[in-house]
């Protein structure tokens, strides 16, 4: 099973920007799916944002026209370019595989650490 590692979080104020990575201990070029989820103090694990092989992007409303995931395989690494934050993004973000049950996607690995992300001024 492949080991991911987020970094990138810190400390931001609002309206500003951070890159988060998920680094894979394997490569994730076979890999269909790729999903960044948060969940913050009280509340249940939410997904961001999912990115497919095929280029198929889907964000939760909350992040729309703020974050952008990516994936470079060659890397063995997925992105999160989160712009725009807010102080409700304030959250750990986490990364994991996505895979389809045959009519949704669900995260399918162990939980990671995470990255702790905070929108404050």
């Amino acid at each position: 099973q492949v080991q991911l590692v987020e970094s990138g979080g810190g400390l931001v104020q609002p309206g500003g920007s951070l890159r988060l990575a998920c680094a894979a201990s394997a490569s994730i070029f076979s890999i269909s799916a790729m999903g960044w989820y948060r969940q913050a103090p009280g509340k249940q694990r939410e997904l961001v944002a999912r990115i497919t092989r095929g280029g198929s992007n889907h964000y939760a409303e909350s992040v729309k026209g703020r974050f952008t995931i990516s994936r470079v395989d060659a890397k063995n690494t997925v992105y999160l370019q989160m712009n725009s934050l807010k102080p409700e993004d304030t959250a750990v973000y986490y990364c994991n595989v996505e895979r389809w049950s045959g009519s949704d996607w669900y995260p399918s690995g162990s939980w990671g650490q995470g990255t702790q992300v905070t929108v404050s001024s």
